[in-house]
């Protein structure tokens, strides 16, 4: 019998194919103009001296010619710096770390429910389920309002959650960056759910005694990514005030949301939200740029509102016995994958390698030509990012992202992680994922990173850094007693 053909795919290794052809597309030009100089510079070095002293005398320079070309330069010159957008740093941020007294370990938080929901033994054993099955580990925090049995919801506890939460990360971040309050020129901040009044941006004003000329924006009801739309505002605000810093504060107070009825759909955010938040500073000063840790290259924001289902999927509404909680629909990971689609297709082309774009361009043309039963191409983002910050809104929003977008178990290890020590901490979970991989050591200079969010009416936002520097390990944070412990494995059921 003649000997079989060898088979290609163990033959050949096809990674090395494919990085050549990667190699290939993203340095077309440099391949293409590089054999034209080095023959430009041959056939000068070919030249005489007396020879190229004479084709310098060939050339004629008229006054005017030298005037006009030299003004048409400089007004092209000017006008592309003047239409430059000013570069946006983010200096530093900070997270704050409840205390241990604040700890829900599960035996506890299912001790409340049987308690709480005595009546309704359903309702506790859907918990369990939940919760057996959600990513959380034993040391996420509930504010002190939601330890009593039943819980006190009170205007009074609500606010003195936010003060403990927004003023800490605030003193955190003004003793990291030495940042005094009145050289703050614009103040964010962002809280779904909790929305006072006076709004907690005049709360932060007044116990910081800010400047009373500064820009201050409180925004609620946007959901876990409010905070990438804060920085979308923040971009655009500094992008038209020069010299200036803004202070971005995410938070979400749990205080006056916990349900109390017997929906599932309602007691789902009982589960997973614990207590969280972040202070960021953004600068568009030159002066910042050497001890900045990163830079702001892009925000995409995709909003799916006009869809009713997806209006719908994470709804504030009233129960049959007229208790307050938010819905989440059976159908939210399939919204979420369609706005995932429509931001990624958005940001692609802003961040892809021109390989990646030619092989995507490609299978859609065969598709719609040729056979449209092609299997589209997923373009490898591991190639545009080294990092990735996905929301840790739950583990099936971690497994769908992982899968969708091909990611390894080390890609999305800071969003697991995240979940398991603190929760689902709404918008400021990007900056505790942020920390954690800053804590690990893995921030080097020149990494790029891809934050992702996304929120009720229903949003997917996306923002995308690059590092500044490398930053070496902190010494402080929300990570600093517990990093040691990380990762850990985290079984896909904990028997309660």
């Amino acid at each position: 019998m003649p000997p079989a053909s060898p088979d290609f795919s163990s033959s050949v290794k096809l990674k090395y194919v494919k990085l050549g052809y990667q190699y290939v597309v993203d340095h077309f030009l440099t391949l293409l103009l590089v054999p034209v100089m080095v023959g430009i510079l041959i056939e000068v070095v070919r030249l005489g001296p007396e020879e190229i002293v004479n084709l310098w005398n060939s050339l004629h320079f008229d006054l005017i010619q030298i005037l006009c070309s030299s003004f048409f330069i400089i007004f092209i010159a000017t006008v592309y710096f003047m239409s430059k957008p000013r570069c946006i740093y983010l200096v530093d941020y900070a997270c704050y770390k409840p205390p241990v007294t604040c700890r829900v370990p599960f035996a506890t938080f299912m001790e409340h429910s049987r308690l709480i929901l005595s009546n309704n033994p359903k309702s506790v054993e859907f918990q369990m389920r939940i919760l057996e099955r959600s990513g959380l580990g034993e040391e996420t925090c509930l504010p002190p309002a939601i330890h009593y049995i039943p819980p006190k919801p009170t205007m009074e506890a609500a606010r003195g959650e936010a003060e403990v939460v927004i003023f800490s990360a605030m003193d955190s971040l003004f003793k990291k960056t030495g940042l005094k309050p009145k050289d703050i020129d614009i103040l964010i901040v962002n809280c779904s759910l909790f929305s006072p009044t006076p709004s907690l941006s005049a709360m932060v004003i007044n116990k910081y005694k800010l400047r009373s000329n500064i820009k201050s924006f409180n925004l609620s009801g946007m959901g876990c990514s409010a905070g990438l739309i804060s920085i979308d505002l923040a971009r655009d605000l500094l992008q038209v005030h020069p010299n200036s810093n803004a202070v971005v504060v995410s938070t979400e107070i749990i205080t006056p949301n916990y349900y109390q009825g017997k929906e599932r759909a309602m007691l789902l955010p009982n589960c997973l939200f614990r207590m969280g938040g972040a202070a960021i500073l953004l600068s568009n000063r030159r002066s910042e740029r050497r001890r900045a840790k990163y830079r702001l290259v892009h925000v995409v924001r995709t909003h799916k509102g006009a869809d009713d289902k997806a209006y719908r999927c994470v709804f504030e509404e009233e129960d049959k016995e007229g208790k307050v909680g938010i819905s989440l629909s059976k159908d939210l990971m399939a919204i979420a994958g369609e706005a995932l689609k429509s931001n990624i297709t958005t940001i692609g082309p802003l961040v892809l390698p021109g390989s990646e774009q030619l092989l995507f361009l490609l299978t859609l043309i065969g598709r719609k030509i040729f056979n449209p039963k092609w299997k589209p191409y997923i373009p490898d983002f591991k190639l545009a990012f080294e990092h990735f910050c996905i929301h840790a809104g739950g583990r099936a929003v971690i497994d769908e992202l992982q899968k969708n977008l091909q990611l390894s178990a080390e890609h999305v290890e800071a969003s697991r992680m995240t979940l398991h020590r603190f929760g689902n901490t709404s918008s400021s979970s990007l900056w505790y994922e942020m920390s954690y991989l800053e804590a690990k050591g893995r921030m080097k200079k020149g990494d790029r990173i891809w934050q992702i969010a996304f929120g009720s009416g229903f949003k997917c936002n996306s923002a995308v850094w690059k590092c500044n520097r490398t930053i070496k390990t902190p010494t402080d944070g929300p990570w600093e007693d517990c990093i040691h412990r990380y990762p850990v494995h985290i079984p896909e059921v904990v028997k309660l």
